[in-house]
């Protein structure tokens, strides 16, 4: 009786996980098709010179010629799509050569496409998307919002989620085909000790930046001068800023709920949801969104000498972001040890 009642959960749930390299192959095949019309035809190429908000923002693919950059993603992209084409169907156990390159391209590809491609972009419409949305009917911020919503951030929101699909399809065929136990730091009891380590730097991180824009509402001219500070207040700019702030302490927040009881389960409070288990998947995808968005602009901060320039002077409000990386990859572990917590 007990193994006829387990039996279907455990069936459902590897059935949601074999969708995901299919599904990734259908996202990246689509893409490098599209990368290979713009070889063909010569337009259509969003990133690099093409990119009229890029500049020096536009990190890495600055350095691709325009001209290289279409068969290069077309290339690239409908091998990856191959790749995770390779890694549906029943589980078995490769050969260790087969196992390797498809680790190593697929891990590749989807490092590049997940965090070197958003750039800084991405982590600011997901920072200020909360006021650009609630802020629409009233005409506040002030902003054109065709300017913000351009082709080439589209291509970079896509690129991430190519970067996280084809990640997970890594992931999950990396499992189905693993010979052996698992490694005893990814059992439920140790992923919650040191998932509660990860979960709390993911936290404090993101508050400590938020504390530098509330400091700038109230006047406190932190890493700028006071005549800057004047003119952000002026224009309304350091409203923008507690905006990001607020959303960053909410954030953390929610990262602690990787590690609560109501992370879980949701709370009494919720109509509908009361005492209801917490999709899994529900945690885990936006953490995992937000952690290669932040490890994304890190690459962007980095890699910028006049951000490089204020880290050497001490700059208050920089410091805090010379963390992101932390933040990054602190974030991560906490929903990957969430999801080792309450696999079934």
């Amino acid at each position: 009786m007990t193994t006829t009642t387990a039996s279907p959960p455990r069936r459902a749930a590897r059935t949601r996980l074999d969708l995901t390299a299919p599904l990734a192959a259908a996202w990246l095949g689509g893409w490098g098709v599209l990368a290979l019309l713009s070889t063909l035809t010569g337009a259509g190429y969003p990133f690099g010179a093409n990119d009229p908000h890029g500049g020096d923002a536009a990190g890495l693919l600055r350095l691709v010629p325009v001209s290289v950059g279409p068969p290069l993603f077309a290339a690239v992209l409908l091998t990856a799509a191959v790749a995770a084409l390779a890694m549906t169907g029943a589980a078995g156990r490769p050969s260790r050569p087969l196992r390797v390159l498809l680790t190593g391209y697929a891990a590749a590809v989807a490092l590049v496409l997940a965090v070197v491609i958003p750039g800084m972009r991405v982590l600011a419409l997901l920072g200020y998307a909360p006021m650009l949305i609630i802020g629409a009917p009233f005409g506040w911020p002030p902003v054109d919002y065709a300017e913000v919503f351009t082709w080439p951030l589209f291509a970079r929101l896509a690129a991430l989620a190519g970067g996280m699909l084809l990640a997970g399809a890594l992931l999950s065929w990396r499992r189905r085909t693993a010979a052996g136990p698992p490694p005893g730091w990814t059992a439920p009891a140790s992923a919650a000790r040191w998932g509660r380590w990860a979960a709390w730097t993911a936290a404090v991180i993101p508050v400590l930046y938020a504390l530098t824009r509330f400091a700038w509402l109230a006047g406190i001219p932190l890493g700028m001068s006071r005549e800057t500070l004047a003119e952000m207040r002026a224009d309304g700019a350091t409203w923008a800023g507690a905006g990001l702030g607020a959303f960053a302490v909410v954030g953390a927040v929610l990262t602690l709920g990787l590690v609560a009881r109501w992370g879980e389960r949701f709370p009494r409070w919720l109509p509908g949801l009361s005492g209801r288990r917490v999709p899994v998947r529900l945690a885990v995808i936006p953490a995992g969104l937000v952690s290669l968005a932040v490890l994304a602009a890190s690459l962007d901060l980095l890699a910028a000498p006049e951000f490089a320039a204020l880290i050497r002077e001490g700059n208050s409000a920089a410091l805090p972001m010379a963390l992101w990386p932390v933040w990054a990859v602190a974030l991560a572990a906490a929903a990957y040890a969430y999801q080792l917590r309450r696999r079934d």
